[in-house]
């Protein structure tokens, strides 16, 4: 089998149902299994910050979510070189190399965790590392995107985007079954605390699926000739307004989820001290399944509308989290949570699915009466700069996972609690509602699906 795939026409249905479908489904899922991956090493620290005091490390609370946010920040900023890796070494490579990357947060955290003197700068450069895995999903989506017609990509994105988003609930539903205490922590053995915590386990346990995912996309993945371009090709996108737009919206979706599922552990250990019941897992995993939906809805009935009225509901989370918090009730905090998590996943799934949407349409209208040549041209433009798109945005997006832990520490070093950084979220929310109207609303054009060539030229 081939590796480089030269000729792919997605769109030309009797290619898709002969030959594309079944290679495109192969390619997503290994993209999805090594996309997971990526995701639960990057939000291993969510779980790692809330044990490192049981087992003698002496860091503050502004430390401890320093350790949840960092992780959040390098993950966004690997994004961008993430995004150009795929049209510069191909989809097959990337995944490959990006994947053996992923040894390198395991293996140090595995290390520096059984020893307490450890320095919190060298704890927090092991933390940056595993933004590593942060980055996989902009390969992952723009890899994806070239693999599928335009009016299956919702669904295609938004299985590969759950998939990997689910990392994020296995991470921490594992995480505290394997490092103990208990009798599947202690059969893997290894250094222990007195309180029986096997802390290196958390990173240990990851290594076997590392390099099997790397090993799954070199023997089972292609690399598409029509995903080449140059950086000059793919920095184009950048000068479209909708990039920018989309990037802000995205910030209010994947940040929050992803943001949120860094910093809850911690949060809810924080202002609950007295609950041991593990949940913080639920929310990641509500909002992975939810993220399918939204492109679903989005397909069915707007991306426009499916995204305004979802960060109308979020925002109402933030009131009810706000609410819950004051009252002291752990079960009300959650409870919020859980809706703030659905809505993060719908409107992931609805914010993205606008973005091949809005390309296609506005190249296809520039093409208009130039030939068939120039509406394959632009098609082809299109689908380039929406991976560019998918990349570019997923990572201003993942800045959330940055920003989220670090207000939530200054809001309780500040003020004991976490009020005032909800506060700020909820008017984040409303300027989300605000540019969603403005821009895509209020015209006659509601991004609701995919025009056919002859609408598109009409």
């Amino acid at each position: 089998m081939s590796t480089l795939i030269t000729e792919w026409n997605p769109d030309d249905e009797v290619f898709w149902e002969k030959t594309g479908k079944r290679v495109a489904r192969r390619n997503l899922i290994w993209s999805i299994i090594a996309e997971n991956i990526g995701f639960s090493v990057w939000m291993l620290w969510s779980v790692t910050a809330t044990r490192l005091p049981k087992v003698g490390f002496d860091y503050t609370t502004d430390q401890l979510f320093l350790l949840v946010a960092i992780p959040g920040l390098v993950g966004a900023l690997m994004r961008f070189p993430y995004t150009f890796a795929v049209p510069r070494f191909g989809g097959r490579n990337w995944t490959v190399v990006s994947a053996l990357l992923l040894l390198i947060p395991t293996l140090s955290l595995a290390v520096l965790v059984t020893r307490p003197e450890t320095p919190f700068w060298l704890m927090a450069l092991a933390a940056a590392s595993a933004g590593l895995g942060g980055g996989n999903f902009a390969s992952s989506m723009a890899n994806i995107s070239f693999f599928y017609p335009d009016k299956k990509k919702g669904l295609a994105l938004g299985l590969n985007a759950a998939g990997g988003n689910i990392g994020v609930s296995n991470v921490q539903f594992l995480v505290p079954i394997l490092i103990g205490p208990g009798a599947v922590a202690a059969a893997i053995g290894g250094y222990h605390t007195e309180a029986g915590i096997y802390l290196q386990n958390a990173g240990l346990m990851w290594i076997p699926l590392i390099l099997l995912s790397a090993a799954g996309a070199y023997f089972f993945m292609n690399n598409l000739a029509s995903a080449r371009s140059n950086f000059k090709d793919q920095m184009a996108a950048t000068k479209n307004k909708h990039t920018w737009i989309i990037a802000w919206l995205y910030i209010g979706t994947f940040g929050s989820f992803i943001g949120y599922s860094a910093a809850l552990p911690l949060l809810l250990k924080m202002e609950f001290p007295a609950v041991t019941l593990e949940l913080s897992f639920m929310g990641a995993l509500v909002g992975s399944v939810a993220r399918p939906l939204g492109g679903y809805l989005a397909d069915k009935m707007g991306g426009a509308r499916i995204t305004f009225w979802n960060f109308a509901a979020m925002g109402l989370a933030t009131l009810g989290i706000i609410h819950f918090l004051d009252e002291k009730s752990y079960a009300g905090v959650v409870a919020m949570f859980m809706v703030m998590f659905i809505t993060t996943g719908v409107g992931n799934g609805s914010t993205f699915r606008m973005v091949p949407i809005l390309f296609r349409r506005d190249h296809l209208r520039a093409a208009h009466g130039e030939g068939e040549a120039a509406r394959e041209a632009a098609l082809i433009t299109a689908r380039r700069h929406s991976a560019a798109v998918l990349g570019l945005t997923s990572a201003i997006g993942a800045l959330g996972g940055f920003f989220i832990p670090r207000s939530f520490g200054a809001s309780i070093k500040a003020t004991g609690g976490a009020t005032t950084a909800l506060v700020y979220f909820f008017f984040f929310y409303v300027t989300c509602m605000g540019l969603t109207w403005w821009c895509y609303m209020r015209t006659r054009f509601l991004v609701n699906r995919i025009p056919s060539l002859a609408e598109a030229d009409a």
